[in-house]
């Protein structure tokens, strides 16, 4: 029996489990959407856009911690995938991006809706393939997903010429066999995990600093057994939101430029910084040279490249963050490492900042972004998986929304990427289709792929929308308000968009809240509300995300702008 190329491609996908694809057809794999008609077990998202599928893709892996896969066509089809692909290589998130291409016989000639995609996306990928031989398909296909989840994970695309989806192979010549270099065998751990918990030992004022790391490698309660172990406060990056309770007494909240007051402080004067998963990233950071300079570092992550490549490492472990806790919570044997008495004046002054600027903001007129969430929290009671546009936005709710729970904060951290928010909600709710997904967005980066609010009405997703709407592109504005003397050059959105008229034109419903008292009534009749729902808050327009670290400044000079503040 033969078998084509679009059949073997379909073999591979179902020997990786995949369930699930976002995609949108087109010439060069309309093979492959006529065999995705015959197929049984897997179901196919039809995006409006592809950059939507890659987000989509994007959220559907950081919710089920699973491989995303996307398909498009060549040429646009492929390039319009591209920011989602750097998108998901910055975060470390693992999505396979299958992509048509003109046949081999064709490549390099010009022809319709021909682009070098491998060589486009060589810089924004983990790993690329250009298939050539009918015979090499299933394997590729296999050795893509392995390297997408294996070691730092990330986005790997796979290039498919038309003829190879045509092309036909017997059944008997079928090889999915990966034939990857074997990976070296791995380094005990053992020396360093003993070497750091001598530091742990000799410390008086730890903090334990969680990123991305630790959401994708699994490793939320062995980081629970291990903080209790040192009786540490924890504070992360934005990617480690969720990885540690956001209402246990010990959290910090986010570190860096929006940072809480008391996080940055206490990296700043602890005497152990223990580093889980993650990169130190220059919004975390700030002016290196001034970052935790009291402390000995402990840094563990699974990618050799990020060990000392910002912030020097007086103990560094190379390894996945659950193995190493692990490791540290057998070599310690149940011991409590540091006794809630060695750490108690540590913690007590840690607890007189988070007293003396708590994050706060100030109640007016008009609706303020920061109640919109504290009420989302509130009405949802933290137990919905949020996403975020990028901006002022996102800041707000990594602020004033609380996660308890891992892969319930689903963000774009290292690329920034507006208009993520939106298709990344639609993947996370297609993997939870019971779940409420929430996706925290603002009225300038909401338009970036506003067009997908259309999937989720296809596909009857209730996907809730929350719009802080302030009428600028505000993170900038912020910017030009402080550094740039208030000339808003260009971030003024004059043409204001009727946001419920608009999710009406989708069949979407569409709510408004111009008052505060409004607030609450809009968001219980939106969560409430069968399928997507778009709520549009009219907030404070030039309301600003505090603390703020300036470029370039320390992390203890902060600007706390109209931020309570109860210093002595």
């Amino acid at each position: 029996m033969k078998l084509t190329g679009s059949q073997i491609l379909f073999k591979a996908l179902h020997a990786e489990q995949v369930d699930t694809i976002f995609g949108y057809p087109g010439g060069s794999v309309i093979d492959l959407y006529d065999e995705l008609f015959r197929q049984e077990g897997i179901q196919h998202f039809l995006v409006r856009h592809e950059q939507g599928a890659v987000h989509a893709a994007d959220g559907y892996a950081r919710a089920t911690g699973r491989t995303g896969v996307c398909l498009v066509t060549s040429g646009p089809g492929a390039t319009n995938t591209v920011t989602g692909i750097a998108n998901a290589y910055a975060d470390s998130i693992p999505v396979v991006i299958l992509t048509g291409q003109v046949p081999t016989h064709m490549i390099g000639k010009d022809a319709f809706q021909e682009v070098d995609i491998t060589g486009i996306t060589r810089p924004c990928s983990k790993h690329n393939f250009l298939v050539r031989r009918v015979e090499d398909l299933g394997r590729i296909i296999r050795e893509a997903f392995y390297i997408a989840r294996s070691g730092r994970p990330g986005p790997v695309l796979v290039d498919i010429p038309k003829d190879i989806l045509q092309g036909t192979l017997e059944e008997e010549e079928l090889s999915m066999e990966i034939s990857l270099p074997p990976e070296p065998p791995k380094a005990s751990i053992d020396a360093e995990c003993a070497e750091a918990l001598a530091m742990i030992r000799a410390a008086r004022k730890p903090v334990i600093f969680i990123g991305g790391g630790v959401l994708r490698g699994k490793a939320a309660s062995e980081l629970m057994t291990f903080a209790n172990a040192i009786h540490a406060p924890v504070t992360a990056s934005l990617m480690g939101l969720g990885a540690f309770p956001g209402t246990h007494p010990r959290w910090l909240g986010m570190l860096g430029m929006h940072g809480t007051y008391y996080a940055n402080m206490a990296v700043s004067h602890c005497d152990l910084l223990i580093a889980v998963g993650v990169r130190f990233d220059d919004r975390v950071t700030s002016k290196v040279a001034e970052f935790a300079p009291y402390a000995k570092i402990i840094h563990i992550d699974i990618d050799p490249v990020s060990i000392n490549k910002i912030v020097k490492a007086h103990v560094s472990i190379i390894s996945d963050c659950r193995e190493a806790l692990s490791r540290f919570n057998a070599l310690s044997a149940g011991e409590v490492l540091l006794s809630e008495e060695q750490t108690r004046e540590w913690l007590d002054q840690v607890e007189k900042w988070r007293k003396a600027v708590p994050l706060s903001y100030c109640r007016s007129e008009k609706i303020k972004p920061q109640y919109v969430i504290e009420k989302l929290y509130e009405l949802t009671k933290g137990e919905a998986i949020i996403t975020t546009e990028v901006g002022q936005n996102q800041m707000w709710a990594a602020q004033f929304y609380h996660f308890d729970h891992p892969d319930t904060f689903i963000s774009s951290g290292g690329l920034g990427t507006m208009g993520f928010g939106l298709p990344a909600a639609i993947g996370a709710q297609v993997a939870f289709p019971d779940r409420m997904v929430v996706d925290i967005a603002g009225d300038g980066s909401i338009q970036m792929n506003i067009q997908e609010l259309a999937t989720a009405v296809h596909y009857n997703l209730p996907v809730k929308v929350v719009i802080l709407n302030n009428g600028f592109l505000g993170m900038v504005r912020q910017w030009q308000e402080m550094f740039y003397g208030g000339r808003y050059s260009q971030t003024h959105m004059k043409q204001a968009l009727d946001f419920v008229k608009l999710a009406e034109a989708f069949g979407a419903v569409g709510l408004r809240a111009t008052r505060p008292d409004e607030v609450e009534a809009v968001l219980r009749k939106g969560l409430e509300a069968p399928g997507a729902v778009m709520m549009d808050f009219h907030v404070e327009p030039e309301e600003q995300v505090f603390p703020m670290v300036s470029p370039g400044a320390g992390l203890t000079d902060m600007k706390l702008g109209n931020l309570q503040t109860n210093k002595d």
